[in-house]
């Protein structure tokens, strides 16, 4: 999708380290840009040394550019919530002080009516024994942080993992998000062959699942989250018996990891947003062809294309006026 045919909107999140807040976002369809900075001190373009000495008021934050039509502001907060500890009043994880606390900076009455309602959601849902304490802020002046810091966990790859392994983030979003009560939850909307492949890894058999023959024109969505991952102008009868695509239908939509299993390496697709396990990334496609996305028909729900505009998926409809 072309940036200029969707407005564009900012979100701006206080979470900790900013060298955290970038990841989760990036490169999801629907974001333009995101930004590490300050906000909410009271002093113009501080410096990291500057706001590491809790002397200027300002969070370490990121500032989001982001197309609503494509990604909702209700799905960044989502996001959001997944990634910081709401109940810390004191900085986030391993990291004290007042720059390191959470904050949603709103920047305009819908914002705030939007974060206000998620907060109030998060607080009924009682999924954290202490109290909900991130503030719902108004946005102000944002002051991007110095150019060492922008995408540093792309530009300095092993100290990022070493610190987000270290900060113990990660392990408080999985006992926080996967609790008994959410496994209890996904056993009762999922079936069991869709609980197995989603959730545990495993993968159905070949030529024994729902779409590995199927023909019709359409795409394929996350079973559970509803997010388009793959387009049947992109499917292609691999041979294997599980459908296959030659790629997402829009990029940054999933994500590849490895994977070592009884002895065996191999290279896993998760659905980004929900984190489910859709199958494999085969690195060598049949005769020799380019690498492509091996998926299980239980991790998916097919939308077909007369059903498509109805059930949301409108903008995907243009893949398809080649065919037609």
């Amino acid at each position: 999708m072309r940036i200029g045919e969707y407005g564009t909107a900012l979100a701006t999140f206080a979470g900790g380290c900013f060298w955290c807040m970038v990841k989760p976002f990036d490169e999801l369809p629907g974001i333009v840009a995101i930004v590490a900075g300050y906000t909410g001190g009271r002093t113009a373009n501080p410096t990291y040394a500057e706001v590491g000495t809790e002397t200027t008021g300002h969070y370490e934050a990121v500032q989001i550019t982001f197309q609503p039509d494509i990604l909702p502001y209700e799905r960044l907060l989502d996001i959001y919530w997944r990634i910081i500890d709401p109940t810390d009043d004191g900085g986030q994880f391993m990291d004290r002080g007042h720059s390191y606390r959470s904050a949603i900076f709103v920047h305009d009455a819908r914002q705030r009516e939007l974060a206000e309602a998620s907060k109030r959601a998060l607080r009924k849902s009682r999924r954290f024994k202490r109290p909900i304490v991130t503030p719902i802020l108004n946005a102000g002046a944002f002051y991007p942080a110095e150019d060492e810091h922008q995408d540093y966990y792309k530009t300095h790859r092993r100290n990022y993992n070493l610190y987000v392994e270290g900060s113990g983030r990660e392990a408080f979003a999985d006992r926080s998000w996967r609790s008994e009560r959410d496994v209890a939850e996904l056993r009762r909307v999922l079936t069991e062959a869709q609980f197995r492949v989603t959730q545990l890894n495993e993968d159905e058999p070949p030529f024994e699942n729902a779409y590995w023959n199927n023909a019709q024109q359409g795409l394929y969505a996350d079973i559970l989250s509803g997010d388009a991952l793959f387009s049947s102008t992109d499917r292609f009868d691999s041979g294997t018996g599980w459908p296959s695509f030659a790629r997402p239908i829009e990029e940054g939509i999933v994500r590849r990891e490895a994977e070592f299993r009884g002895g065996h390496a191999r290279t896993i697709v998760r659905s980004r947003l929900s984190g489910n396990y859709l199958g494999t990334y085969v690195q060598e496609g049949p005769a020799g062809s380019p690498p492509y996305y091996r998926v299980n028909s239980a991790a998916l729900r097919f939308v077909p294309l007369e059903r498509m505009r109805d059930e949301g998926y409108a903008r995907f409809v243009r893949l398809f006026a080649k065919q037609e």
